[in-house]
């Protein structure tokens, strides 16, 4: 199944896979409720999850499908950077993580690794994940040492939401989301909410690596 909040992507995705000898799409869902029927409903093999589902967290609803159904195997496709999420993804319990900007046959070929049990990622981001890139030129710490829920704040920081926004958008209060933003600030040396406000922004809009690289 297709968790994809556009239309367009969803349908020619899923004609991509339809054309596929052995292959077949089971239903597409916009949304983190819709996913999570369809996926009871429909038990596929295999969910294409995209992180970005409008206002709701993809890597949440990850979690969430694979503590609800843990046999169905989840491959991401986004359109966010590799280097920052596949090991999310993979520590979340996805099986693969690709690239919108690499569909086509690389799709195809990241399904069937999936379904063969497994996992798939760039060849990059598999040194990477590896330990075989090696020191600080294969990393990019400390954005890598926040937590899934520090990341998230500092990307919707990035996206230039306030406190209150972030609180609303996370069901949570106003001083948690404060609490986090300080140990964010922490990890990545700011020494001012405007500093790390900045610095989210700059992330968010492009490779921000001599900026986040900590010291």
């Amino acid at each position: 199944m297709i968790v994809e909040d556009h239309p367009l992507f969803s349908k020619g995705l899923s004609s991509l896979i339809a054309s596929r000898e052995g292959y077949a799409v089971v239903g597409e869902a916009a949304d983190s409720a819709e996913a999570l029927r369809l996926a009871g409903a429909e038990e596929p093999d295999l969910a294409i999850l995209d992180l970005n589902l409008g206002d709701e967290d993809g890597l949440d609803l990850l979690k969430e499908m694979r503590k609800r159904f843990p046999k169905i195997a989840v491959l991401v496709l986004s359109m966010h950077d590799e280097r920052y999420y596949a090991e999310r993804v993979l520590n979340a319990g996805g099986r693969g993580y690709i690239m919108k900007t690499e569909a086509g046959n690389k799709v195809v070929e990241a399904i069937r690794t999936v379904l063969t049990g497994k996992t798939y990622f760039s060849e990059a981001e598999q040194e990477r994940l590896s330990g075989s890139a090696g020191g600080e030129e294969g990393s990019f710490a400390p954005v890598d040492k926040l937590s899934d829920r520090q990341f998230q704040i500092f990307s919707l920081l990035g996206k230039g939401l306030g406190t209150v926004e972030i609180a609303a958008k996370l069901k949570l209060s106003a001083k948690t989301i404060d609490t986090h933003k300080e140990h964010i600030k922490d990890k990545l040396h700011c020494n001012t909410a405007q500093e790390l406000k900045q610095l989210a922004i700059a992330w968010a809009n492009g490779p921000a690596d001599r900026l986040i690289r900590g010291g």
